[in-house]
């Protein structure tokens, strides 16, 4: 063992040799130190398993070398979604169309009008790129955009209800991901919550006898990532609205997943629309940009006018702003849905594609995997897929899957090479076996599959 420790190079002398001195047009000295440290210190942790041959200054230049590359490489990349799951929230959630990327490279690479009136020559809006369009496919008198749905929800409290109460049923007190609440953002905007009902019944009374003067908001909370089922009542919209207007106090609907196309029409789930939403009086609306509506990041409020400017003018709204890039791919997909180009929406392609239309894919995919000559095992099996997201919980949506193995191999090691491989790729494992969903994976992502499969099938042989 000591003399493993005396082999071990010295960060010093890999820095004078020559190969490592040609390396300085391609990377700056302070990393490749720090890199040959990093090295240094790796081996010293694998001196155990360290043979004769590991010293050797060519294959420790490799080790080096590669450490270089990686570390240099982009960590935020792209990965092909196979585990069915359309606004898989790991995986960036919703996929954007082509024109909206074409809009997001055209403001990056050249200046633009985000906050220029090009008629007037004055300053303008950042939301008049997409509040007209807004209001259009709506119905709601104005519009506004921050940076994410429960930005949106912080935001509107605060103007609206910022020391005073807020009324809401306990059957609507949602957390989501990354443990979210409503009642902590509640706590955030320095109003003060009131529960209602109980979790499964809330009645129209409920609301109506716990009316103070200090009430400033009725909020509804569309429950989109969980459903209580049995013996249930909630109070509507319609009747929060009829409420509100009898007592002269402004009701705000948070839908968390909006939705601008009517899935129902498709016999898919029972969301309400946003146009249904606001068409039943609601004064206030906010919904997420990147889930069942398809486009970027972000958080959506519409409404009356009177409210939406003063939701505009509260100073939390600089800090919570949309930039260029989101303006300019909510523009994209906004467009889509005036034009009714519906099926160049990538989530609602996906969303409302048939099980004949995966039992097809997975027949390419599997093709494609045969002319490899892979030594796999693969098979077609029907499944499942789901919409994710925190949208439409209980919907499943009829799928085909491309089930595989590697024979003698490990399927959670061969997972993991997946995973490492140049197009990553993140799979379902179910019994043993790796699946792959087609519905999520796009025909042009084929090839990338099959060259993964290739190196997953190369690493585990090494092993």
């Amino acid at each position: 063992m000591s003399q493993k420790y005396r082999k071990l190079p010295a960060v010093g002398k890999l820095l004078q040799s020559p190969i490592v001195k040609s390396w300085l047009s391609e990377y700056p000295l302070s990393k490749i130190s720090k890199a040959a440290s990093s090295l240094v210190d790796q081996m010293r942790c694998e001196i155990e398993e360290l043979l004769p041959d590991d010293f050797q200054e060519s294959v420790v230049l490799r080790r080096l070398k590669a450490m270089l590359e990686k570390d240099l490489q982009p960590n935020l990349k792209r990965v092909i979604n196979a585990t069915g799951v359309v606004l898989h929230t790991n995986l960036g959630r919703a996929i954007l169309s082509k024109e909206s990327t074409d809009m997001i490279v055209q403001v990056a690479e050249s200046y633009n009008n985000l906050e220029l009136n090009l008629d007037s020559g004055k300053r303008g809006s950042r939301y008049s790129h997409v509040e007209d369009l807004l209001c259009e496919l709506t119905g709601a008198e104005a519009a506004m955009v921050v940076n994410n749905n429960a930005a949106a929800v912080l935001l509107v409290l605060r103007e609206m209800a910022m020391g005073g109460e807020v009324i809401v049923s306990r059957g609507e007190l949602v957390e989501i991901g990354g443990s979210f609440r409503v009642s902590e953002v509640m706590k955030e905007s320095q109003a003060t919550m009131v529960e209602v009902g109980t979790t499964n019944k809330t009645h129209l009374y409920d609301y109506e006898n716990h009316i103070t003067e200090a009430t400033k908001l009725l909020l509804k909370v569309h429950t989109s990532n969980f459903r209580v089922v049995g013996f249930t009542k909630s109070v509507s919209s319609e009747e929060l609205v009829e409420l509100g207007n009898k007592k002269g106090i402004p009701v705000y609907e948070d839908l968390g997943s909006g939705m601008l196309f009517d899935l129902k029409a498709r016999r898919i789930g029972d969301e309400p629309t946003v146009q249904e939403v606001v068409k039943s009086g609601v004064d206030i609306v906010s919904f997420s940009g990147d889930k069942l509506l398809g486009g970027p990041q972000a958080g959506i409020i519409v409404g009356k006018k009177k409210y939406i400017d003063r939701i505009k003018k509260n100073q939390l709204n600089r800090a919570l702003r949309v930039d260029k890039f989101t303006v300019a791919a909510l523009q994209g997909t906004l467009l889509h849905y005036v034009k009714e180009e519906y099926e160049k929406i990538p989530t609602l392609q996906l969303i409302t594609e048939t099980e004949e239309q995966q039992l097809e894919k997975a027949h390419m995919l599997v093709n494609q995997i045969k002319e490899s000559k892979l030594a796999i095992e693969c098979e077609i099996i029907p499944g499942f897929s789901q919409i994710g997201g925190g949208a439409l919980p209980l919907e499943q949506l009829p799928t085909h899957l491309v089930s595989i193995a590697y024979p003698n191999h490990s399927v959670s090691r061969a997972v993991d090479f997946m995973r490492q491989a140049p197009n990553p790729v993140v799979p379902r494992v179910f019994q043993d076996r790796i699946q792959l969903d087609v519905r999520t994976i796009l025909p042009e992502e084929f090839p990338l599959v099959v060259e993964t499969l290739k190196f997953v099938e190369k690493r585990c042989s090494n092993e």
